[in-house]
């Protein structure tokens, strides 16, 4: 009888909160304004005044076109290469105005004003008289208390000023992407939601829901409001229900008394046996209705909220009570149509679709807080955020009108945002310096005030003394090194020969808490110049125009598509080793990419596989993405890219698997191809448990069958799901003899025109660590080459792979890892000035620059014919199979029919590109900051 009562007391709850209609105004639409960057309105009388301009909000002034219109024309220099550009710029104050009426029976109603997000300051009249509040954050919605204002039943002014101006100074040079124009673009208006609530005298303002998964219960605190003077009774009925199933929990009511002014109700309310998990997998999602009833008020308020606990035990990431890796990238509030965040959730779906298409389950909001849309998506779709509060500065704590300001900020989005289960990590903003002690105190204050999140200080510093461990308070911790070494590619792929054995594990062993990796690729690739006509919105793309325009200038727009592509490939490359490398490591629970999208700021800073619209820019699949990005990936370890072929080829299998359950008995099938013939393969059946999986089993394979050089590609998959993997090697014949036939091969060009003029075919081979150029680099540009411009600034090999010198060398059109030996022992020629010749070899130069470059050229000087190769060719080649290699496939070139190149009309050139310069050294790694 019990259990019936109960049934009926739930269905009951459910039919009159239905019954129960929100009374809400939608005050959107027709506005005009007026722009007052001198501040005049308010002496002048604006706030009760109707302006000229007519206008439809939600928008901005640069979606209407007014402000300062952009004179400026494509160019390779700054501000244009710096970032998109608006088409109309305004900062200062702006009047908003329209006429209202709110209906009759509002009478004795609380009235409550919401604009969903604004840029910066708000103010707010209604027929000229100021409300008695000022609105400032950049997280939630600005909200005014529009009672004793607002007359039920009559026509009444409503005027809103915006000022977009800096309030607080959360921002360095204005990069911080809550407040920027790098991505993000300062706008002045009102998005989003825009509405007025009557609301009864007593009623619930605030719930928060805290679940507990290890009791099956929830905890609910209710946050009420009484204007009256009295304390009051009420009941409080809440019930829970499943989204997807739309079963019921049981209801809970009950009796409290509402002391006048704000208090709080905390419930424990229980869930039931039966509950279903939130987390990537089954992002079920419950929605708590909670209604209030007391004398002449009644109130109801909905939350979504899950099930779920993230958490951590020891160096590993937990979603309810099982380990997790964090496969994510960064939203640093790029929208380049509108200039600012989508409000509704069709234009997020597009983001975290595409993001999961792509195998991630996390994104990191980059110094700024998403709103409401952002986060029922990702409820809905099961992804773990990262959000950060509004800031971005190097002196954290100098100020303490920006330190109570973060405050209020991180206040705003526990209420708002708090109970999404998407909303896992807090960081309390991007590489900050300053007052380490303030953050540490600041992570412990607001984890005090919310149990549901993981906290950490700083996305990163620099800060000296600080950044290689993590804080007292940390959480969870992110950086790209440790006191013991980096933990990202950007300090190891270029320095190091490749090799696929090696881990993080070295640099992770004085760290106690789950690590991310910080911001890892930003590996640029070319501008993709057909995205132009994509640009129909507020901003112009200036950066791209002015490339596209140099380029023809130049006579190369026809290379533009293959720069994009070479550069594009391997920066794809990079991207699956840095994933690999981080996923191979125990310890390490997560990646952030910079980026898997473009960022069009910071010095136009496209390190996108997608662009900023994000859609594919056709360098690689999403599907073979996912093979080294999902919950479950294939790891193969093995020493090196290139063999000879009188060595084995020796691997072992590791399998990360994050899926959160065992796979048992899985048959694993791997094979060894040459094309599409197989040279070797195998299967292997092993339980793969949770977690990460060493060394399930190890192969060694002779090379003696392989009597030229060939590329060999090692594929795994496991049967009968859709994880697989697959490596590329090399193989050269180790018992080869150089044979020179007639070619003169010399280091100096006196002798090379001495041959060139007897009518010689000459390989002209200079020291390259004496010869003028840049620095030749395995890794494309770091980011941007405006942005940091202390860097060689080259963006990898693009050659013809069906070319006849390539006969015996097997390579892509684009660098692939058996190209590191060459590019780092190498200097690449500036071969501009030459007219005629050809390279064989070129090098994408960085879009600020569109230099023709090449480190292997070819061209006929008088009756003699010439190959320069400006990498070594010359020492230990036995001890480096792929230069002896690439020197025995230039000399069967050069001594075959084949070899007719062009003329070089101007061979004293040559004298300037290869003139000597002291010698080299290499960049650290570190040196571009």
């Amino acid at each position: 009888m019990k259990n019936i009562l109960l049934l009926v007391l739930t269905s009951f709850l459910l039919c009159s909160w239905s019954s129960m209609d929100k009374k809400i105004i939608d005050i959107s639409g027709q506005w005009t304004v007026q722009l007052d960057s001198t501040d005049i309105g308010l002496q002048n009388g604006w706030q009760n005044t109707t302006f000229k301009q007519i206008v439809n909000l939600p928008g901005t002034t640069d979606d209407f076109g007014i402000g300062i219109p952009n004179k400026l024309k494509p160019g390779l220099s700054k501000p244009q290469l710096s970032h998109l550009t608006r088409k109309n710029s305004y900062t200062g104050a702006a009047w908003y105005t329209r006429e209202i009426e709110i209906p009759s029976d509002w009478k004795g109603k609380e009235l409550i004003l919401k604009l969903e997000r604004v840029i910066w300051k708000t103010n707010v009249w209604i027929d000229g008289k100021e409300v008695k509040s000022e609105q400032n954050s950049l997280v939630s919605p600005h909200y005014f208390d529009l009672s004793g204002y607002l007359i039920p039943g009559k026509k009444q002014r409503i005027t809103v000023r915006v000022d977009n101006r800096k309030q607080f100074d959360i921002s360095l040079d204005n990069m911080a992407h809550a407040y920027t124009n790098e991505t993000q673009i300062i706008w002045n208006g009102i998005i989003g939601k825009m509405n007025i609530e009557a609301l009864d005298p007593i009623h619930i303002s605030n719930v928060q829901v805290n679940p507990d998964i290890d009791l099956n219960k929830i905890k609910v605190a209710v946050t009420l409001n009484n204007s009256s003077k009295n304390t009051q009774k009420g009941v409080l009925n809440i019930v829970a229900v499943n989204k997807k199933s739309k079963e019921s929990v049981v209801a809970l009511e009950q009796t409290v008394q509402i002391t006048s002014g704000q208090s709080v109700v905390n419930l424990d309310y229980n869930m039931g046996k039966d509950i279903k998990l939130w987390s990537e997998f089954s992002p079920e999602l419950y929605e708590l209705k909670v209604q209030l009833k007391a004398v002449k008020s009644k109130s109801e308020k909905a939350v979504d909220f899950g099930m779920r606990k993230f958490s951590k035990n020891g160096t590993v990431l937990t979603i309810n009570n099982k380990a997790v890796f964090l496969r994510g990238t960064l939203e640093c509030n790029i929208f380049p149509l509108t200039g600012h965040p989508p409000m509704d959730k069709q234009g997020w779906q597009k983001v975290f679709k595409t993001a999961k298409e792509w195998g991630l389950n996390h994104l990191r909001f980059h110094s700024w807080c998403p709103p409401e849309a952002a986060f029922e998506v990702a409820d809905e779709m099961g992804f773990y955020l990262q959000v950060e509060l509004p800031v971005w500065v190097l002196n954290i704590g100098k100020d303490k009108k920006v330190t109570d300001f973060l405050y209020s900020e991180a206040q705003h989005m526990i209420e708002e945002y708090g109970n999404h289960p998407s909303f896992c990590l807090w960081s309390m903003g991007n590489e900050l310096q300053g007052d380490m002690a303030l953050l540490t105190e600041m992570v412990k204050n607001i984890r005090t005030q919310d149990l549901r999140h993981l906290y950490t200080g700083t996305s990163f510093t620099f800060e000296k003394g600080h950044g290689t461990l993590p804080e007292p308070q940390d959480d969870f911790f992110i950086t790209q090194w440790t006191n013991k070494g980096w933990v990202r590619g950007q300090g190891v792929f270029n320095s190091e020969s490749p090799a696929f054995n090696k881990d993080y594990k070295i640099a992770l062993q004085d760290v106690t808490v789950p690590l991310i990796t910080h911001e890892i690729g930003q590996y640029a690739v070319y501008p993709k110049i057909d995205e132009i006509p994509k640009y129909t919105g507020v901003l112009e793309p200036l950066n791209f125009m002015a490339v596209k325009e140099d380029l023809e200038r130049k006579g190369l727009i026809n290379k533009a598509a293959d720069y994009t592509k070479a550069s594009g490939k391997l920066a794809a490359i990079l991207y699956k080793e840095e994933i690999e490398r981080a996923l191979k490591t125990a310890g390490i629970s997560g990646f952030q990419l910079l980026d898997l999208h473009d960022f069009p700021g910071q010095g136009t800073a496209l390190v996108g596989l997608l662009d900023a619209f994000w859609d594919s820019k056709n360098l690689i699949s999403a599907e073979e993405f996912r093979q080294f990005s999902s919950p479950v990936v294939p790891l193969l370890r093995f020493s090196k890219a290139t063999y000879t072929n009188n060595e084995s080829f020796t691997a072992s299998l590791d399998v990360s698997n994050f899926s959160g359950d065992a796979l048992n008995d899985k048959v694993i099938e791997w094979s060894i191809l040459n094309d599409t013939t197989v040279i070797a393969s195998g299967t292997v059946t092993k339980t793969i448990n949770s977690g990460y999986n060493h060394e399930l089993f190890t192969i060694s394979e002779s090379l003696q069958k392989i009597k030229k050089a060939i590329k060999l590609t090692f594929k795994v998959n496991i049967k009968d799901t859709d994880y697989k993997n697959q490596w590329n090697i090399w193989v050269y014949p180790e018992q080869q003899n150089i044979n020179y036939g007639d070619v003169v091969y010399t280091r100096s060009l006196e002798e090379a025109y001495k041959s060139l003029k007897a009518g010689r075919k000459v390989l002209l081979n200079p020291d390259w660590k004496k010869i003028k150029g840049i620095e030749g680099k395995f890794v494309p540009v770091f980011w941007s080459p405006v942005h940091f411009p202390k860097q060689a600034g080259t963006m990898g090999v693009l050659c013809n792979p069906s070319h006849k010198v390539f006969t015996d060398f097997p390579t892509d059109m684009h660098t692939d890892w058996q190209w590191w030996d060459l590019n780092v022992n190498s200097t690449t020629l500036i071969v501009d000035s030459i007219i005629g010749g050809s390279p064989l070899v070129e090098m994408v130069d960085n879009f600020a620059n569109n230099r023709k470059l090449a480190p292997l050229f070819e061209g006929s000087i008088g009756s003699g014919k010439l190959v320069i190769a400006s990498f070594d060719l010359s020492k230990d080649l036995e001890k480096r199979p792929v230069a002896k290699q690439m020197l025995i496939s230039i000399l069967n070139y050069m001594n075959s029919t084949s070899f007719n190149p062009e003329v070089i009309k101007n061979p004293d050139t040559l004298k300037s590109i290869l003139a000597d310069q002291k010698e080299k050294g290499k960049e650290a790694a570190t040196s571009i900051y």
